[in-house]
This record gives C-alpha cells, structure tokens and sequence, in this order.
C-alpha cells in the first residue's frame, strides 16, 4: 500500500538541485516534491522488502494466470477476494460449469492445478476456449475472463468473449530475429493503427501490417511507430481505448504470434515500436472485462465514486493496492519480454494526475495548480514506479505522456523528483492549428501567436510535436487536408483537372504546417497513418450509428499509389522532410532561435540544427531581394522547398543559386542573406563548405 511521508523536508531526492537550476520557480514547492519523492521511495522499499525487487514484482504473469507445468499438467491462479468459490469451464471439460474448482489460499488468491493426462499430454489443448465460473457473494454463478489472459476470441455468433489458452509448441512460436533497435536520440513517430492500415473495407491484420505498411513508414523515414489499440478491447470503435483485456493482443487483427513478427519487421528496418498503453482507466464493461472480476465493485479499482470517470463510462485503477500495482507493472512487462515494444505512450496522464481528472479545469500555468491538493498522489507514485522501473530494466526503453495540463518535472528523471518520462505529446500544437483554420482568414493568422505556441514547452523538457493525430481525425472532426480543401478533394485532386484555388492553397499550407510544426515544435515529431498525404475525410468505426460500415475506418493508401493524383506530392514532401530530419537531426538539437515573424509580412524566420527555415505565410504577397539574419557567416543551398514540382508547387525558386551572407547584422542575428520568398512557401538553407 501506499506509505505517507511526515518530514517531507527530510526526504532526499538524489538530484533535485538539478530540478531548481532548470526552473528556480519551482523551488517554493520543494516541500511538495520532496513529499511525492518520500511516497514513491518509500513504496518502493516496501516492494523491495517484499518480494525482493520491483524486478520481481513486476513478473505477476509468471505467477497468475493459467500455465503448463513441467509434467505436463496445468496450473492456474487468480486474485479475487470477494469471490465465494471459482471453478473452471472450457472445452476441454465439454463447458461443465462446476467440476473443476480451485483451492482458495491466503490474501484472496485462488489455485487450480489439474494433472495431464494419462499418455502425459496437457489436459487443456492449446488453443482451445475457457472461462472461470466466479461464485460471488450472492451465490450466483457468472462467467468471467482471467485479468491475466494472454489472448481472448468472441466464439462464432457471439459477442461475449472465451479465453484462449494460448500454448503454442515450440515449432509454433515465433522466433524473433532482430534485437531491439539502439534507443534513438530524438523520435520520428509514424501513429498507427493496424485495422484501418487497408484501403479496403474490413479489419486489416497483423501480417498485412508488417508486410505491407511497415515498408512504406521506412520509405518515408520515420524511425518509430506508435501502435494504437493492440490491448484487446471488445468494443472496436472505442479505438483501443476502453480496454478489456490488458495482457492480450487483440485477436480481430490476427494471432499473439503474428503480433510478434509484426514488431520484429520493424527493428529488421531499424524502427522503434511503442505500445499505446492505457492504464489510467478500464472498460466498464463487465462479462469480457476486469470490471466486477470477483464480483465486487473494488478489486483492481477504488469503490464509490472514485472508482468511476463518468464521462468516459470507466473504471478507475486504485493505484495504492498492491495487487493492483503488481497487476499494471507486469503488464508494461509484458509487453516488452513477450512481444519486443520498445516502450510505451501512456494515454490519459492528466486524468490520472488529478482527482478532478482535468474535467472542466483550464490550467492557467500557475504551480499551485499542480502542487496542490487537487493532484493525485497515488496515481503519480505509479508514473514514478512505472518509469522508474521501465528505465531500470529496459535502457533502451522510451516513455512518452500524453498530458496536456502542463505538469512540472513530469519529464525530468525520478531521481530528480520529477515523474520520469522521456517525452510529453505538445497538445496544444493541433489545437491551434485547427482554431486557425476553423476560426480565421488567411490574411489574420498571427505570426507571433504560431510562434509562441510552437515554442511554450518547459526547459529541458522533451516535447513530441505534432499537426494532428487520430484526435483529429476522428468523426465529428477532420483532418487538416479536409479542413483546407474540403469537397474540392474528391472532384480535383487529379492532374487531369484544374488545380483550383483551394486545392492550391490548401495543399501549400498542409505542407507548411508540417514543416513549422516539425522544425519548431518540439524534440520530437508525429503524424498520424495516411495524413502525411493528405487523407481526405475524418475516421470512423463500424458501428450501430453508421450501419456498421468499414467505409471510413480505413487507410487509402491507393490514392498516393495512383499517379494521376495530387496526393503524391503531399507524400513526397513528408517524405523529403522525414529525411532531410535524419541527416540534419534538429529534433535532438536546442530550441530554435527565432529572429522573425513579422506580422504584415506574415514570414517567419528561424535558426535550428546549423539550419535557416524561411516560411511566408502570406496568401498572395511575395518578396524579391528580402533580407533575412543569420549567425553563421558563409555560403548556403537550398536543401529543402515546399514550392519544388516534386512537392506539387510552382517551381519559384531555383535550387541552383548560392546564398552567400553579409556582414550586415540583422534581426539580432550577426549576418543577413538576401533571399525570394515566395507566397505560402516554405525552404531550408543549409551552410555548406
């Protein structure tokens, strides 16, 4: 359980000077994160002194669930301690609901054990279906599913789940071939989901996946991929995100098996994979979930009302339980040891640090927002423990939070006092650029407001930027390509046709928003699958409300494959951009310096990486002979164009003049370049020798 700390001035955080040197304004809430430190230290001493180290905690999937033994028999155990007796049904005992019971032992846990067979086989084939039968505290029989099972199907003409004893002989497991790739210094994230990954109308599976769309992520350059909805989740057009069974990889896209090649596919090309990993809530759903597992309203979760988040219609984790820590630390485990992810992005951080779970609370920036009593304690112990021990035993591991309220130190080292994460997602970033396109004209965009939220990141804080991400793709929203051009996409996206004035504009400004968003954003960069050409349309799953049709759950990765279309061009800009990123790394280089944005003009300048980005937002207006600063005196080259006809532009700027700079200061920078800037485009020059 979780220990409170008396003195929490006397509780010391290794480094956490380092903490106030990179932000003195936190130094007033030392006594809070000192106190956070004590309760994090002190559980896990408690867990070191319990089972030995949180390495062996976090190995509860060796112990629960149902496993062969090595004579050939079978043993299963579970945690339920409301449960009045449990027995287990499935097809090896012809679904007899009573015959096979478990042995109840100390602090709610259950045991079965059941010999092989006489000729020394397992009683239960592999691959066959199971359920335990729970007799809860009403002395009703109900059929659940093991918390710990490892793959789960719906039987034919069903929509209820069977658990699978997933035990493939050694012939059918797949051996993975590639080791984990180097952690890379800064992330290129292509975000994913495996059943939309088809042009066509139905669930796409694992195979088709690694086979098929990895080749094409590599193409384009990203060295990671984020996998959403891959923890089995009964209800598909929850997007993943109302999960019923952690441990099992969901079974709609293929087998555990195929799930592994898919990962190892991606380290043969050298790409990272994360793992879309929810823990800050689950499905409320009851007969495939963890919900009412042993009967009881607790469990894995707190009762009453804080074991509730009303609008999402889940259940909330009770963090300070232990069987609950074990249960969400193995899990992340999991995932690693058997399936190869290297990492993870936690969904819904923010409602897990507050109890009022970010609802109807807008973050002003000022820290007694996040110090305060309204912060969760036991929730962010578990982020600490979570990273603390994902960093200990796996280095190469990455950990990314998608949190939008701003929280201090949230990707600062735990030894530091902060919660250990790697890299927070810059929520903001498609937020203003959605606001801009839904709310104003062109001619009114405000320069120094792009620039101030492509900037307002914490100090030595990694940030992930992005345009958009399935957020905005989903129903009821679009994508910014459908935002910009609309119905125009489906009547003159061809080469056969006019290019009209707001296909024009809309396809400059989609590649001009990617690349101010790349180059300036953050340390990281994401594009949710198929928007980097543009994907018309929003996204939306099979279900009750749209007569169950695949029609817009789906990838149209054939538009950017038939030439006649102008989404090519969109596809080669992201590409050339990806690249361009991997050679110059300015991801992994400090924050830009930027030395214009100049309102009338609507141009914004900058430096980054030993690179000078020049982007004129303007709808009509182009400068010839317009002067522009930079630190580093020398000769510079058109690397990248926006403008170029192999990004689908006009062809206005010539790729072969030298830029040579004078000793003229400019902008606060020591030299000027005088350049032509185009209308709605943007270019990179980089100094050469």
């Amino acid at each position: 359980m979780l220990t409170t700390v008396d003195e929490p001035e006397k509780i010391q955080v290794p480094k956490i000077d380092t903490l106030f040197e990179l932000d003195g304004y936190l130094k007033p809430q030392e006594r809070e994160i000192r106190r956070r430190y004590g309760c994090f230290q002190k559980t896990l001493e408690n867990i070191e002194r319990t089972e030995g180290s949180i390495g062996n905690f976090s190995k509860g999937y060796e112990w629960y669930g149902i496993h062969p033994t090595q004579d050939g028999g079978i043993v299963m155990r579970e945690w339920a301690p409301a449960a009045q007796a449990m027995y287990l049904r499935g097809d090896f005992n012809n679904w007899e609901k009573l015959e096979h019971k478990f042995t109840r032992l100390e602090h709610g846990k259950w045991e079965l054990k059941i010999p092989p067979r006489p000729d020394g086989t397992s009683p239960i084939a592999h691959g066959s279906s199971i359920k335990i039968v729970m007799v809860t505290s009403g002395d009703t029989l109900e059929d659940r599913i093991s918390p710990w099972a490892s793959y789960v199907v719906p039987p034919n003409n069903s929509t209820a789940y069977n658990q699978v004893f997933w035990n493939p002989s050694p012939e059918q497991k797949y051996k993975f071939k590639h080791p984990h790739p180097p952690k890379p210094d800064r992330l290129r994230i292509y975000e994913s989901h495996v059943g939309i990954s088809s042009w066509e109308g139905k669930v796409a599976s694992y195979k088709h996946f690694a086979y098929n769309v990895i080749p094409r992520i590599a193409d384009l350059g990203y060295n990671s991929i984020q996998l959403m909805a891959v923890m089995e989740h009964a209800y598909y057009a929850s997007f993943g995100y109302q999960v019923t069974s952690f441990f099992a990889a969901s079974s709609r896209y293929g087998t555990p098996e195929e799930l592994k090649e898919l990962v190892d596919v991606a380290h043969s090309y050298g790409i990272v994979v994360l793992l879309d990993v929810v823990h800050s809530h689950a499905s409320n759903n009851i007969v495939d979930g963890l919900n009412s597992f042993d009967g009881s309203e607790a469990g894995y979760f707190h009762s009453g009302p804080r074991g509730r988040h009303e609008l999402w219609d889940s259940r909330l984790f009770n963090y300070a339980q232990w069987e609950t820590l074990k249960f969400l630390l193995s899990n992340l485990r999991w995932w690693i040891d058997e399936y190869g992810f290297d990492g993870f992005r936690f969904d819904g951080v923010t409602s897990m640090l507050y109890h009022h779970h970010g609802l109807s609370h807008g973050f002003s920036g000022n820290y007694d927002e996040y110090f305060g009593l309204g912060t969760d304690t036991e929730s962010l112990v578990y982020l600490m423990l979570a990273n603390h021990m994902v960093h200990s035993l796996y280095p190469f591991a990455i950990t990314v939070a998608e949190e939008v309220s701003g929280m201090p130190a949230l990707c600062r080292p735990v030894e530091e006092g902060g919660q250990g994460f790697d890299y927070r997602l810059a929520m903001a970033i498609p937020d203003k650029w959605i606001e801009m396109l839904k709310h104003y004209k062109d001619e009114d965009w405000d320069m120094g407001n792009i620039v101030h939220t492509l900037t307002n990141r914490r100090h030595r804080e990694k940030c992930i930027a992005y345009a958009e991400s399935h957020d905005q793709a989903l129903v009821g929203d679009k994508t910014i390509a459908f935002w910009l051009m609309d119905k125009e996409m489906y009547d003159y996206m061809s080469n056969l046709t006019p290019l009209t004035g707001i296909i024009d504009r809309g396809m400059a400004l989609h590649k001009m928003i990617r690349m101010i968003t790349h180059g300036l954003g953050g340390e990281g960069y994401l594009n949710f699958i198929g928007n980097e050409f543009g994907h018309p349309e929003w996204l939306d799953f099979p279900r009750m409300g749209n007569n169950s049709s695949f029609h817009y759950a789906r990838r149209q990765f054939n538009l950017v494959e038939d030439n006649n279309l102008r989404y090519k061009f969109l596809n080669n800009f992201d590409r050339s951009l990806q690249h361009l990123e991997a050679k110059y790394g300015w991801l992994a280089a400090p924050q830009a310096f930027v030395s214009r944005k100049h309102q009338d003009d609507k141009v914004i300048v900058f430096e980054r990486a030993g690179l000078l980005w020049v982007l004129n937002f303007h709808p009509f207006k182009s400068y010839t002979d317009y002067r522009i600063g930079v630190e580093t005196p020398g000769k510079y080259k058109m690397v990248l164009d926006s403008d170029s006809e192999e990004h689908g532009g006009h062809k206005r700027l010539d790729h072969n003049v030298d830029f040579y700079t004078f000793p003229e200061p400019w902008d606060n920078r020591s030299c000027s370049i005088m350049v032509y800037s185009p209308c709605r485009t943007g270019f990179i020059l980089a100094k050469v020798d």
